[in-house]
């Protein structure tokens, strides 16, 4: 008798890799150490996340879990949520809809399919409205606007941040290099920081102009990240506010760029790509 296989795509936004599962083709939950082993780039299949489909529980179309290599589970991913779009598009279980609605843990997300000659070219993403209330994100100390705090680093070093909840933690870090050095080095430091219980997405940043910023990425749960639709969401909201760009800004990431904007109603929708990397299975015995 053949082992069960869970059958998978993966794909990618900007280089920010997910595997996409029905969560109906498996056999059992899939446990934090199933899912570490997945997503090991070594040991597995290897990517940013696993994006598992499950029956709708808000009232929206679909449902979304988004699951960390590290075995948590994130509330909500930009690019993730392009390639789930792209993946319920070409597997027809849209069932020819363009424009249909994601139940996530970080709130119901509207995505836009935009097809061209039978394809999809890229997808609108409308991510909600930015807060920043130190309560939503969640963050330590009384409920207050986190705008410009400083945050003690274990070295006794200080940062300037601003902290904001687009449904997931991030803290966008002002006036520090937009390296992969200085990413890597205060990421885990501020991801882990005790100002954050449940931890956070970080991201350093420059202004280019008023309609361009240039971002590097470390995700809570994965790491340094080369692209990712939550934290262009975040940085745009925090530039927005500090009054630095305009309400239509293009977020440069080392897997490529994003044009995020702020509606009249508050709300920002993010624009980019989403492509299929391969169709594949895998044995479920060999990631018990």
């Amino acid at each position: 008798m053949m082992p069960p296989m869970i059958h998978f795509v993966k794909g990618h936004g900007l280089g920010n890799d997910y595997i996409v599962i029905n969560g109906a083709d498996l056999p059992s939950a899939l446990k934090p150490g199933q899912v570490m082993r997945i997503c090991d780039r070594n040991w597995g299949v290897g990517s940013d996340g696993i994006l598992l489909l499950v029956p709708a529980w808000a009232g929206a179309d679909f449902g979304l879990r988004i699951l960390n290599p590290d075995g948590s589970e994130a509330e909500k991913s930009g690019n993730g949520l392009r390639i789930f779009a792209k993946y319920l598009w070409d597997h027809g279980l849209a069932r020819g809809r363009t424009t249909f609605r994601v139940d996530t843990k970080g709130g119901v997300v509207e995505c836009t399919c935009h097809v061209r000659d039978g394809r999809m070219s890229f997808v609108t993403v409308e991510m909600g409205r930015a807060s920043f209330r130190s309560a939503a994100i969640p963050m330590t100390g009384p409920d207050r606007d986190a705008v410009a705090v400083p945050l003690e680093l274990p070295d006794g070093s200080k940062v300037t941040a601003t902290v904001v909840s687009v449904g997931n933690p991030h803290c966008v870090v002002f006036d520090q290099p937009v390296t992969f050095a200085r990413c890597i080095e205060l990421g885990p430091h501020i991801e882990t920081h005790p100002a954050f219980p449940e931890r956070t997405n970080v991201q350093l940043f420059e202004v280019v102009d008023r309609s361009h910023v240039r971002i590097e990425i470390w995700e809570r749960g994965a790491g340094y990240t080369l692209a990712s639709g939550t934290s262009a969401s975040a940085v745009a909201a925090a530039c927005i506010r500090a009054g630095l760009v305009d309400d239509q800004v293009t977020v440069q990431m080392p897997g490529g760029d994003l044009e995020v904007q702020r509606m009249a109603s508050g709300n920002l929708v993010q624009s980019g790509p989403a492509r299929r990397v391969y169709r594949a299975s895998v044995e479920v015995d060999d990631f018990s």
